[in-house]
């Protein structure tokens, strides 16, 4: 799985993910939210590839937690150094080599917490003006902790959104709901046959 070149990130991705909302507040809820997401399955099904080469919902989960290390790191090395360099990383590789399928989905979730925690405790002690300083990545170019904040805050949620398409595949829909879609499809199709 792991790629050559992982190419640069899109940024306009992240703040179309945004939407709008504050980077900060999605940003600081991201933990919960997981949990709400996650809420009830079991590992087995949590390590499930939904296909070859394709991340189970528990990598997805290792992969945010070690993310959030790396911006920690980041953020750090911005608010402390002048411009200093950011270094991109092979997120495939972490999930490859650091041996995910030895922790539980709960280790996981709970040093994602623990470190999200830690970073919002730094973005709320740092001056705001501290958020206009900048790195150089060496795939981007300059970034600064606003940016980063932005980039990392759309990741989460474009990854719970990868999320929740997993679990349509395990969490089957209520019975109501399921006869409720097959209603609206079948008036769909009359419709459209008229």
């Amino acid at each position: 799985m792991a790629k050559k070149n992982p190419g640069p990130v899109v940024i306009s991705r992240y703040v179309e993910a945004l939407g709008g909302r504050d980077p900060l507040a999605t940003f600081e809820a991201a933990p919960d939210r997981l949990a709400k997401l996650l809420d009830g399955l079991d590992e087995r099904t949590l390590a499930k590839r939904p296909a070859p080469k394709k991340w189970s919902m528990k990598e997805v989960l290792a992969h945010l937690a070690d993310w959030e290390f790396v911006l920690g790191t980041r953020m750090r090395l911005v608010a402390a150094l002048d411009r200093p360099v950011i270094h991109g990383y092979d997120q495939d590789r972490f999930v490859e080599n650091l041996y995910v399928e030895r922790a539980t989905a709960g280790e996981l979730l709970l040093a994602f917490a623990a470190v999200r925690a830690a970073n919002v405790a730094l973005l709320r002690r740092l001056p705001k003006s501290a958020w206009k300083r900048a790195g150089v990545h060496d795939e981007r170019g300059e970034e600064s902790i606003e940016t980063m904040l932005v980039i990392y805050a759309g990741h989460d949620l474009i990854h719970e959104a990868q999320l929740a398409r997993a679990l349509a595949d395990v969490r089957p829909l209520p019975r109501a709901k399921r006869a409720a879609g097959r209603a609206t499809k079948a008036k769909a199709r009359k419709s459209a046959a008229r």
